[in-house]
């Protein structure tokens, strides 16, 4: 931690090209939203109270979104450029004389390594302040950097403003700085809405700098994935794959085996054991922990769940907040919602919901069944078509299932229920009353046989004919 670094995270605008009504850092890359990944990497950095985060467009959502970190907030009331959201921050941080870092909420590539390299760039020169800088084939966009003689920087000159000769350099502003603290807020109340866009550009400080005769040096990136910024979908779309690119490869490094991994999403805060298999489309989303040895079958879906060593999870099922032990089956075609908790050995098989609900080790429900807020003891059967009336319209209602039992196919248990250690309920039964334990319970109508109905009824129409 780098106790004499603040750090600013500009998170305020909107995103107009995302074409989004949701503020362009709420959006998701690697499965987290953008200014999680940005503040995640200056909380490495420095401590929580040395973070700002420069909030506007849904500041209560980036505010409620960031409170676990604990870093700071400054609102920035109207968002009249990057200058301004430096400004608004001012009263906050204008005390620190230490190194000051700029970031934007949008750029979520960059690495903590990077940035200490940045930093201490910066710290051994005499410089106002260093950026980052990288080249682009095709530059479109960006500010481009005018570098003098000796490699520092002379100008930024934003697109809109670059003549024919300045819009042929490819080296590029990231935007990204580390300033001297005393020298900004000395400096930055020169920068004026001298533009046609009537905004503070933080790009002016160069020429301040300047004018007082400060140097600007530059550190230049060659991998230019690390400053991307995001403002279209499809640049959104470019970096998740690249972070779920970066997640596949180290989790076959760590000796997950995962077939075709390019059709494989694995996000970020998702964790899989070594020998586990990972086959084609699955999806392990949130924060997820699988454990060694387990499958995770083609189209499935795992999410905020944790699965211990050995688990199978057969083709194109949903785990969805559930916990899963050691040695159990899921699926194929299985569902568990929120939860639900699959205890040792147990079988989920096809077409089988869960919801709420607790399976005992060894316990098995392979087909077509409904279980909701229930608890299920161990090495219970469940017969296909069995669904728990768990809901009145107005209350949800428990099921209790002792150890042994056994229920029949297509039967209907009415919650509130309690079926005893050992019992059988009959196949196509209603029941609505507690089960005693060692009892066998039958709640169906009497099957009556009418002989000959079927000659005696086509008769009638022939004669009617």
């Amino acid at each position: 931690m780098l106790t004499n670094l603040r750090v600013i995270v500009l998170a305020a605008g909107l995103g107009t090209r995302m074409k989004s009504k949701r503020a362009k850092v709420l959006h998701r890359a690697g499965g987290r939203t953008l200014i999680d990944h940005v503040v995640g990497t200056a909380l490495e950095l420095t401590t929580p109270e040395q973070v700002a985060v420069v909030v506007g467009h849904q500041r209560e959502d980036v505010e409620e979104l960031m409170a676990p970190r604990r870093v700071r907030f400054v609102h920035q009331r109207e968002q009249k450029g990057t200058g301004h959201a430096v400004m608004v921050c001012r009263d906050a941080l204008e005390s620190h004389t230490g190194l000051l870092l700029v970031l934007y909420g949008d750029c979520p590539l960059l690495s903590v390594e990077t940035l200490r390299a940045l930093i201490e760039r910066q710290r051994q020169s005499s410089a106002a302040a260093t950026v980052i800088t990288t080249t682009l084939e095709d530059p479109t966009g960006y500010g481009r950097v005018l570098l003098d003689a000796g490699g520092s920087v002379q100008a930024i000159v934003e697109q809109k403003a670059a003549t024919p000769e300045e819009l042929q350099v490819r080296i590029i502003n990231s935007g990204i700085y580390c300033f001297r603290s005393d020298l900004l807020w000395e400096s930055i109340s020169s920068i004026q809405p001298d533009n046609p866009a009537r905004e503070y550009y933080l790009t002016d400080i160069v020429k301040i700098f300047h004018a007082s005769g400060h140097k600007v040096n530059a550190m230049h990136l060659d991998d230019a994935n690390e400053v991307l910024g995001i403002n279209t979908r499809i640049e959104l779309a470019g970096v998740d794959r690249i972070f779920r690119e970066r997640k596949v490869r180290q989790l076959m490094l760590d000796g997950v085996t995962i077939e075709k991994p390019e059709t494989v999403t694995v996000d970020l805060d998702a964790t899989v054991g070594p020998d586990t298999v990972i086959e084609a489309f699955a999806r392990i989303l949130g924060s997820t922990q699988i454990g060694e040895d387990c499958t995770v079958g083609a189209h499935s879906i795992v999410r905020d769940s944790q699965i211990a060593d050995g688990v199978t999870i057969h083709p194109f099922s949903v785990v969805e907040l559930s916990t899963i032990s050691s040695g159990a089956h899921i699926g194929p075609y299985s569902r568990l919602r929120v939860g639900s908790y699959v205890e040792a050995g147990a079988h989920i098989g096809n077409f089988v919901e869960l919801k709420k609900t607790r399976i005992g080790p060894g316990s098995k429900a392979n087909h077509l069944a409904y279980l909701g807020d229930s608890e299920i003891g161990p090495g219970v059967n469940i017969g296909a078509g069995t669904i728990t009336c768990n809901y009145d319209g107005v209350h949800k209602h428990p099921t209790r299932i002792g150890a042994g039992a056994f229920v029949g196919s297509n039967s209907t248990l009415v919650a509130p229920l309690e079926i005893g250690a050992n019992s059988y309920i009959g196949a196509g039964s209603v029941i609505t009353e507690k089960v005693p334990e060692d009892s066998l319970a039958l709640g169906r109508g009497r099957q009556i046989v009418k002989a000959d109905w079927v000659s005696k009824r086509r008769s009638e129409r022939e004669v009617e004919r």
